[in-house]
């Protein structure tokens, strides 16, 4: 199953490690630690502030998507 994360971009479920809230980012100074010393693994997918972080193996992705919305679309079945 994929799920779409912002800016046309789809990515596996599977793939996912974790997804964050920005909340997590200002009150969390481990979280800003990680994504300092990944940024050359960090792709902005928002024209705005960010709303969510979402981690996988090999990217870490700033979402214009809430993490809310994300985890619901996560949780969806895929319909054929």
């Amino acid at each position: 199953m994929y799920i779409h994360i912002g800016e046309d971009l789809n990515i596996r479920a599977k793939d996912i490690i974790a997804i964050l809230d920005k909340g997590c980012v200002n009150s969390s100074e481990l979280i800003g630690e990680f994504l300092q010393q990944h940024k050359e693994k960090l792709i902005n997918l928002s024209k705005n502030p960010f709303k969510s972080i979402v981690i996988t193996y090999d990217k870490i992705y700033l979402s214009p998507i809430a993490s809310g919305t994300l985890k619901k679309r996560s949780n969806q079945k895929q319909e054929y």
